[in-house]
C-alpha cells in the first residue's frame, strides 16, 4: 500500500513540475517514467528547455514556487541556477533537467534514457 501512495506522490509532484514549466512558457516538456527501468536513479526526469539563461532560471523558480503551492514540497537539491545553461532541481523521486536548446541537444537525455515511457506536453499558447 505505501508502494502505491508513494508513487502517486511522485506523479503529483511531477505533474505540478510540469505546470510550473508551462506558466513561464517553458520549450518542450516532457516526463520520462523511469519507474520500470532497473537501474534508474528516480521514479520520473521532467526535461525541458529555455530560450536564454535567464529564462531557464525563471522556469526554475516557477517550478519552486508551483511545487510549494501545490505539493508542499522543495527541491533537496539545486544545481546550475547561476549560469542557466542547465539547472538541476532534484526532488528525490522525481528530477527536473531545464536546458539550453544546444546543451538539451548535447546531453540527448530522452535517448540515453529511451526505454522509459515519455509523455511529451504541449506548450501553453
Amino acid at each position: 500500500m505505501a508502494k502505491n501512495k508513494k508513487l502517486n506522490t511522485s506523479n503529483i509532484l511531477a505533474n505540478a513540475i510540469v505546470d510550473g514549466m508551462k506558466n513561464l512558457k517553458a520549450k518542450d516538456i516532457v516526463s520520462l517514467d523511469l519507474r520500470e527501468i532497473e537501474s534508474s536513479v528516480c521514479e520520473y526526469f521532467v526535461i525541458c528547455h529555455g530560450t536564454s539563461n535567464t529564462h531557464a532560471s525563471a522556469i526554475a523558480d516557477s517550478i519552486i514556487e508551483e511545487t510549494l503551492k501545490e505539493v508542499k514540497e522543495k527541491p533537496w537539491q539545486k544545481e546550475g541556477l547561476t549560469n542557466g545553461d542547465w539547472v538541476l532541481l532534484d526532488y528525490g523521486n522525481v528530477v527536473v533537467h531545464i536546458f539550453q536548446k544546444e546543451t538539451r541537444e548535447y546531453y540527448n537525455i530522452e535517448k540515453l534514457w529511451g526505454d522509459a515511457k515519455i509523455q511529451l506536453f504541449k506548450e501553453s499558447a
